[in-house]
């Protein structure tokens, strides 16, 4: 993570994000996992430039007063580079195995709105006072504050979801390729348009496995077939179809495009993969 982040602060790449979860999503239970926030801390202190952020921390285990404090840390750290990715916790097994309470989807919507007051609350009023079913806050202090850290919402859902990030969020994060970023953009237009709200305030984020793979290559093209039948979000081919993949983002409304790295390997393979993506797709937009 450490050698990936300084490539990135050394190369141009404009940020470096770290998923919050404490094992894969998936059978195998050996892969070493890294705890989001102290890693973030420590690439924060290692760096200068790339903006680095969590993607996304999840409220079914992270209690949104303590969410706020190490934010407006980290914040400090990073010289307000730091930015405050959450959501409303998703992955089935790692709350299984720990023994962590994953509710049903309405309840977990219920409880992520009310983090969400919690959480501005606490880093815009001088004390904060919250009375909600979920979470309770009697004059609750946060000292220093940020002075600018936007909270970005992970989420994908179009009839609740969506007005959760039209009314809490700076910054909004969805996989996709650039059809269903269109497709989601018009939701949240909609949900905007109910509360007053110009979209345009929130900046938008999406990500999609992204690989330049040689024509012909059947492993890749097999991996492709794989992912995809996983319900993946994948950009692969040439890079000049990779290339006109990513051109259409920002007519769809995206600002920001990640490259999961995860999916490229590891050692020099990953950065071999990074750099082509980097000299022959993002350095020609």
């Amino acid at each position: 993570m450490l050698e990936g982040t300084e490539y990135a602060e050394r190369t141009g790449w404009h940020g470096v994000w770290v998923a919050d979860h404490f094992m894969q999503n998936g059978d195998d239970l050996s892969v070493p996992v890294n705890e989001c926030l102290a890693l973030l801390a420590g690439l924060a202190a290692r760096t200068s430039r790339v903006r680095v952020g969590s993607m996304v921390l999840g409220n079914t285990y992270r209690h949104p007063a303590v969410v706020a404090n190490q934010a407006a840390t980290l914040d400090q750290m990073s010289n307000g580079r730091f930015v405050l990715g959450i959501g409303a916790g998703w992955q089935v097994n790692e709350h299984e195995v720990y023994g962590i309470e994953l509710p049903p989807v309405r309840e977990r919507l219920a409880r992520f709105e009310e983090a969400c007051q919690v959480i501005k609350g606490l880093l815009t009023e001088e004390r904060t006072s919250f009375d909600g079913r979920y979470y309770q806050l009697s004059g609750a202090p946060l000292e220093p504050k940020p002075s600018q850290l936007p909270i970005l919402i992970g989420a994908a859902g179009e009839k609740v979801a969506l007005g959760i990030v039209a009314k809490y969020a700076d910054e909004w994060n969805h996989w996709g390729r650039p059809e269903l970023a269109v497709q989601k953009g018009k939701a949240f237009q909609a949900h905007c348009e109910k509360i007053g709200r110009d979209p345009a305030t929130v900046r938008r984020s999406t990500q999609a496995i992204t690989e330049i793979v040689v024509p012909g290559d059947t492993e890749a093209a097999e991996r492709k077939q794989r992912l995809e039948e996983r319900g993946m979000h994948v950009v692969m081919g040439s890079a000049q179809e990779v290339l006109d993949t990513v051109a259409q983002y920002p007519a769809a409304g995206i600002d920001e495009f990640l490259v999961p790295d995860s999916f490229l390997g590891s050692g020099e393979r990953r950065f071999d993969a990074l750099e082509r993506l980097r000299e022959e797709v993002f350095a020609k937009l």
